[in-house]
């Protein structure tokens, strides 16, 4: 673990290929959206260094309903627009929050978090819900970060059935 650590460091482009590729072996052959969105919050959960909170919302009926996730008990419906969450649903853009303390309209489902970001998650053009991911360390994402995460995403789209979540 502690030459994974070391990579995220040195080398974000290098850990999260390392991590697609061991999201890649826990979902390209299960079919259940429910275990691969669990399974994938768990990896983040268990690689990314300085988090406090990662999961997914999904979008669902107009807004975004939580999903499987790692941290504290968290915000159940987030409307577009609002927070960060709302916004990178809203936009369809990841957003990079350095410090959540000066993004207008931030949610606190955690009063520990810092910064933030969220990747929305775009499937044949259609919004299927964000990456959420925080934490207590301001600044701690950056672009690299949210490269790595798009590539992340584009894995879960590349083996999930979006078409299953109801």
């Amino acid at each position: 673990m502690n030459d994974i650590k070391k990579m995220v460091t040195d080398d974000k482009e290098k850990f999260y290929n390392y991590m697609n590729l061991k999201l890649t072996g826990l979902i390209c052959e299960e079919p259940d959206w429910l275990a691969n969105l669990s399974n994938a919050s768990a990896l983040l959960w268990l690689l990314l260094d300085e988090i406090n909170w990662v999961g997914f919302y999904l979008y669902k009926n107009g807004e975004l309903v939580l999903g499987p996730f790692q941290g504290k008990p968290a915000c159940t419906h987030i409307a577009i627009g609002n927070g960060v969450c709302g916004t990178a649903a809203r936009d369809l853009e990841t957003q990079v929050v350095k410090d959540v303390h000066l993004f207008p309209g931030h949610i606190a489902c955690d009063a520990a978090s810092q910064s933030e970001i969220v990747v929305p998650i775009v499937h044949e053009g259609k919004l299927m819900g964000v990456l959420d991911i925080d934490s207590p360390i301001k600044e701690r994402f950056n672009e690299a970060d949210a490269k790595g995460l798009q590539k992340f995403v584009d894995t879960l789209n590349k083996y999930m059935d979006w078409s299953k979540i109801v």
